[in-house]
């Protein structure tokens, strides 16, 4: 057999923001199993010919089960094609990446992973801030605002989370942050802390807006849109000084 996968991570949605590596597994794939957020101008690098293949999951959206992904790439690669398994940002960043792995592993099937740039060093660069500073913000925590049922982990460190010296990144939480937002605050962050709101990273729709995470729990319980986003809070959320 001599199929083989390569994990190639997007990036957050600007093609420029793609890796060498990524960009020349591209033109090499036979097929192209892309995520939502994957899709657009990105696909336009690989392959003439190149079957492209949307796999991707959204949030409140009819979407393929993680096993029926993980089936398809395994049978691509057993028909002996070279498949890129295309994920956004980092695959690595709560991209499900492991699923997939334990499948082609248990198949007997190579592959490799190739890094990428996180939406949220993406945001930090668009926003002109860093993700750490010394003295007042010395660790960086990347956290997942939904789990498998789509509601805040219950099982969250809040003495980690509710660090004023820590810049933390949320993903998928405009819709818990509210909830997170008052346990924060019940836990002893300032709901003054500054907080930033980054929608639609890298592309052409991308919005920043800063508040602290009070105003920001107010405003998202308003908020009903779909909008890929970003929530950081810490130290370094607030306008640049």
């Amino acid at each position: 057999m001599s199929g083989f996968v390569s994990f190639v991570s997007s990036g957050p949605g600007d093609p420029e923001l793609l890796t060498v590596k990524a960009v020349k597994r591209l033109e090499q794939a036979d097929v192209v199993l892309f995520d939502d957020l994957s899709s657009g101008p990105i696909l336009s690098l690989a392959r003439e010919g190149a079957d492209l293949i949307g796999v991707g999951k959204r949030a409140g959206r009819p979407s393929p089960k993680q096993d029926h992904v993980s089936r398809v790439l395994v049978e691509y690669a057993q028909a002996d094609m070279h498949v890129v398994r295309l994920k956004s940002g980092d695959s690595g960043m709560f991209g499900r990446l492991e699923e997939e792995l334990t499948a082609l592993r248990a198949a007997g099937i190579p592959f490799e992973i190739i890094p990428g740039v996180t939406s949220a060093s993406a945001a930090a660069a668009t926003a002109g801030i860093p993700l750490t500073r010394r003295l007042t913000a010395r660790r960086v925590q990347f956290i997942t605002g939904a789990d498998v049922s789509g509601d805040l982990p219950p099982d969250v460190n809040m003495a980690a989370l509710a660090d004023p010296l820590a810049t933390t990144v949320v993903y998928m939480g405009k819709r818990t942050f509210a909830g997170l937002a008052a346990q924060l605050i019940a836990h002893g962050l300032p709901a003054d802390t500054p907080a930033m709101l980054a929608e639609a990273v890298s592309t052409p729709a991308e919005r920043l807006e800063r508040f602290t995470i009070a105003t920001l729990a107010a405003h998202l319980g308003e908020l009903s849109t779909s909008t890929p986003a970003l929530i950081f809070y810490g130290p370094l959320a607030g306008p640049y000084s």
